[in-house]
């Protein structure tokens, strides 16, 4: 492209350009109307306009900093423009009696209303051309302002016109959809007409923004299913248990598996048996029993004399896994290796020598388990605990190290996060999925009550009653410190505040900025008994398993999604006692808040609380990160446009039987080196 030399497109490359077409998928972030002039008279502070004026004076101040001052009128009132940054040829520019007309946010200033640092240009007569399309504004790379981006952008645009973007989608798969084609799609994104319903383009729902987002998501759909095609072609231990090991796990257990979970384990033994790696995703709701899926394959695997690896998202966890598969594991002479960064080095590196010998065949740990050093003899499963909470690079680095002679181990990624099918088909579409959608017995149902902060007096005395007949109870905040931009109460001070007030009451904080030695220590404080109250944010989110806690108090609960305080709630009910969750929340209730406490007291069913929060569209932890590690999406949304996702799994259905050789060209305009990720679950 003309003007542009090597400088200039190494820049461009950190916005993922590297050729014209790229340019083109460059996709505003919002738009600006500055399709009309609006009377100096009429504005407002907060408004973003374009006015025109004639300069009346022009001065350089020194108020605190140096500073251009230029006052303008258009005969209906007075704007002030100020400059911090200017050139002597600006200033010359902006004399008495020139016309400008500049844009820019209104601000109430000294002297008046201002704008700061305006974009503005002379105009020569009354009566110049305006702009006749919304102003796109794009996201910037330093070194590319949003002028050069936007000229460079025009530049593609004229190339479009010659057709030189070409549709990779069958015509009348597109029009089945009543979108409209890729180039007039474009088009309308870049330049809107002056007329565009602007609120309808920031909602992400105008059908050029549709059709652009139907075809990454397509992309993004055919990269996965292509991954998961490629995996299926590499060899992997076939584990048969010789040694019986599954069986006599699961007869020792003091309880018989659900149906559900019996379904499961069968679909992740039939995996196991191949030559091929299993890469399943094991759903299920919070307390349905995945844990003891994950260490019946775990025992499969040690009994065909191969090793398993558990990895979960914090220490706190992997240590609840390690004591249950230890626990278990005792009777069948299956000694069970715990890695996490907080042991002494002594206490790792003699784990480390027995994982390397083969000595230790199933090993339970945090991230610390790919660290260097960590050496496996024949890793021939790895099993991730809450697979969204770790980024793809660190899944990878641990599948890695079960790469030894040629072989790829399996994979077996566990979520409480439920997801609705259709959403998780095109979310996790390179991977097998298999869902407990069963409660083991004797679970009782957790009662949820919501409850206004007026009444919080009442809340406490619940939680001496609890106390007092030997139950355990959490009081969750959303924050950990006072912060100006919230009214939300911080942990600690919360602590203090529920120990002064109960003093026949032991209570104990944890938080994420607690060191993890202290945090494990209160953990373990609580599930032991020593503490009876704990103060906690949202870090006791996932896994914590205390069947003595009874009661869970939600602070703020109007702040939290439908996910998170499903999760949340999941820490009690957990044995056989009758368990209440009480939603505290601060009036006035936005309508989706309203909504929200609605849905989460009303349901038990992860699956059902998931649904709803699709239809509610709320800011909830549903999908978590499920695009970690794939380039991120652009102008899709997951949530968004999940009634695009049954075309969009029939259309990739059709690309991969009929038009094949298309593929490659659509994915690598979406997705392009990311999809390097994607055999990672």
């Amino acid at each position: 492209m003309r003007g542009v030399g090597s400088a200039l497109a190494e820049k461009l490359l950190r916005l993922g350009v590297t050729q014209v077409q790229d340019l083109l998928f460059v996709l505003p972030l919002r738009y600006e109307d500055r399709t009309q002039v609006c009377q100096i008279g009429s504005l407002l502070p907060g408004m973003r306009s374009v006015v025109e004026g004639e300069i009346q004076l022009t001065e350089v101040t020194y108020r605190r900093r140096r500073q251009l001052l230029c006052r303008i009128s258009d005969g209906s009132g007075f704007l002030t423009l100020r400059f911090f940054y200017f050139s002597a040829a600006q200033q010359n520019g902006l004399a008495r009696g020139a016309r400008i007309r500049c844009f820019g946010e209104i601000r109430r200033g000294p002297l008046g209303l201002e704008i700061v640092h305006p974009e503005y240009r002379r105009v020569l007569q009354e009566q110049a051309p305006l702009e006749e399309t919304l102003t796109p504004i794009y996201p910037l790379t330093e070194g590319v302002p949003q002028g050069r981006l936007r000229a460079l952008i025009a530049e593609a645009l004229r190339e479009l016109d010659t057709s030189a973007v070409r549709d990779w989608i069958p015509s009348h798969m597109i029009e089945s959809l009543g979108l409209p084609p890729l180039k007039d799609a474009l088009s309308y994104m870049h330049r809107p007409p002056r007329e565009a319903e602007v609120t309808e383009l920031a909602a992400g729902r105008h059908p050029a923004q549709r059709r652009l987002a139907f075809e990454e998501l397509l992309a993004y759909h055919l990269t996965l299913t292509l991954q998961k095609r490629m995996a299926k072609t590499d060899p992997a231990a076939a584990l048969e248990d010789s040694a019986g090991l599954e069986a006599r796990f699961i007869a020792g257990l003091p309880f018989n598996l659900t149906n559900a979970q019996a379904r499961t384990l069968q679909d992740v033994d039939t995996d196991l048996r191949q030559s091929l790696p299993m890469v399943r995703l094991l759903q299920g709701d919070v307390g349905c029993g995945k844990t003891v899926v994950a260490a019946a394959a775990a025992a499969r695997a040690a009994g065909s004399g191969r090793q398993a690896a558990l990895m979960a998202p914090t220490e706190l966890l992997a240590e609840q896994h390690w004591r249950n598969f230890r626990d278990w594991f005792q009777p069948l002479g299956l000694p069970v290796a715990l890695l996490s960064g907080s042991q002494p080095a002594r206490t790792r590196r003699s784990a480390f020598e027995a994982i390397a010998s083969g000595e230790i065949r199933i090993v339970v740990g945090t991230h610390a388990l790919f660290q260097e050093g960590v050496d496996f003899k024949h890793l021939a499963l790895v099993i991730v605990d809450e697979q969204h909470r770790f980024g793809v690079q660190q899944r990878l680095r641990l599948q890695e190290k079960g790469q030894k002679d040629g072989l790829f181990p399996h994979q077996l990624i566990m979520t409480a996060t439920p997801i609705p099918r259709t959403l998780a088909m095109t979310a996790h579409a390179d991977l097998d999925i298999s869902v407990i959608d069963e409660l083991p017995p004797g679970r009782t149902p957790v009662k949820t009550v919501v409850v206004p902060e007026q009444r919080r007096d009442e809340v406490v005395m619940r939680i001496v009653e609890a106390c007092r007949a030997g139950r355990q109870a959490y009081w969750v905040c959303p924050l950990i410190e006072e912060s100006e931009e919230s009214r939300s109460q911080a942990a600690e001070e919360t602590a203090a505040v529920l120990a002064e007030a109960l003093p026949l009451v032991r209570v104990g904080l944890v938080h994420g900025r607690m060191p993890s030695a202290k945090k494990d220590e209160a953990m373990l404080a609580f599930k032991a008994g020593k503490i009876q109250l704990l103060v906690a944010t949202t870090v006791i989110e996932v896994g914590v398993d205390v069947p003595n806690a009874t009661l869970m108090v939600i602070e703020n609960a109007e702040r939290m999604g439908l996910a998170q305080l499903h999760q949340l709630r999941g820490r009690v009910g957990r044995g056989t006692e009758a368990s209440s969750c009480l939603l505290l929340y601060r009036g006035p209730l936005s309508q989706l808040a309203r909504e929200r406490l609605k849905v989460i007291r009303e349901t038990n069913d992860g699956f059902e609380i998931a649904r709803r929060d699709l239809e509610l569209r709320g800011p909830g932890e549903l999908l978590g990160t499920l695009q970690t590690g794939l380039a991120q999406l652009r102008v899709a949304d997951l949530m968004r446009d999940a009634d695009l996702l049954p075309c969009v799994q029939k259309t990739a259905e059709l690309l991969l039987s009929s038009y094949a050789d298309n593929i490659a060209a659509l994915t690598a305009r979406w997705i392009g080196s990311g999809e390097r990720y994607g055999r990672v679950g």
